[in-house]
């Protein structure tokens, strides 16, 4: 990664990203170019990696080239697409000593479900190191092998809640921020955080709300609390069926799974999410919430 060091007097004119922000700052030369790039947020465990998934094969059903980054120690986001824990990139790095050059296209990028180009950006063994520097490698490596220059559409998959500014790294190559949430109050509360991050991030870089995805929910009750109250709004609705969890054990996209009438209308919701994000989601100028004033707002009389 690419430390930039900005001198005293431009600092006075720049703002951080928040008060006190020790976030990473990546070099502001390593653009990804044309394409649309989304980062897709929330709790963990509340189903970022099948929507971004499912997301990045409903893209290319509408004929688009599109590359996931999966930004999860874990490296399982894209598993769905491939069919294996592909090696992430810090995997690679590291057999070759660090050396990019020595690395080949096919070492760390895979072909999954449709077209849909894979990678697994990884971490830093826990305690090590920063997930900003992953984040930065992994776009540096693309753009050397050329691999965005015809790239409609990139889809940072990022783990868990926002917790430092390594992880929320990709927000400074994004277009636009989708929070995905469940219709509880933990999710909506990582959701607020994850609000105030991009509003940060905004700052000093284009990102901006996109939207809020509901995943596994019946009811979006408590999140049209939240979203009216801040100024977000719900761009598709997942309810928690089955199929969904049957999806992941059976290593498939829900593109993938045989078809009946609940799995059409969760197909449909992706590609019209796909394309409403195509066309261009409206900047949300959302404004998060006291910790306290959720705990009152949220909830049942």
């Amino acid at each position: 990664m690419n430390v930039v060091n900005i001198p005293v007097s431009e600092m006075k004119s720049r703002r951080p990203d928040g008060e006190g922000s020790v976030q990473v700052q990546l070099d502001p030369n390593l653009k990804i170019g044309k394409a649309k790039v989304f980062a897709v947020y929330g709790k963990g465990g509340i189903g970022k990696s099948t929507t971004s998934s499912n997301l990045s094969v409903a893209f290319s059903k509408l004929g688009k080239r599109v590359i996931q980054i999966g930004c999860d120690p874990k490296h399982d986001s894209t598993f769905t697409l491939t069919k294996k824990l592909m090696p992430t990139v810090i995997d690679v790095l590291e057999k070759v000593d660090f050396h990019s050059e020595e690395l080949r296209v096919e070492d760390f990028v895979y072909e999954g479900y449709n077209g849909v180009m894979c990678v697994e950006a990884g971490g830093p063994p826990a305690g090590t190191g920063c997930g900003g520097y992953v984040v930065g490698q992994t776009v540096k490596l693309l753009k050397e092998h050329h691999l965005l220059d015809d790239t409609d559409v990139v889809i940072f998959d990022v783990l868990g809640d926002v917790v430092c500014g390594g992880f929320a790294a990709p927000l400074q190559h994004a277009d636009r921020a989708l929070i995905v949430t469940a219709n509880d109050f933990d999710s909506i509360f990582a959701m607020n955080r994850i609000v105030q991050a991009i509003g940060a991030k905004a700052k000093n870089y284009n990102v901006r709300l996109g939207g809020v995805i509901a995943n596994r929910s019946a009811g979006t009750d408590q999140i049209d609390k939240f979203n009216e109250k801040v100024g977000l709004k719900t761009m598709a609705h997942f309810p928690d069926l089955d199929v969904i969890r049957r999806s992941r054990l059976k290593k498939s996209t829900l593109f993938e799974m045989e078809q009946s009438p609940e799995l059409d209308k969760v197909q449909q919701e992706y590609l019209r999410l796909a394309a409403a994000l195509w066309a261009g989601a409206d900047p949300l100028p959302a404004v998060p919430m006291k910790d306290r004033d959720i705990f009152d707002l949220l909830g049942f009389d």
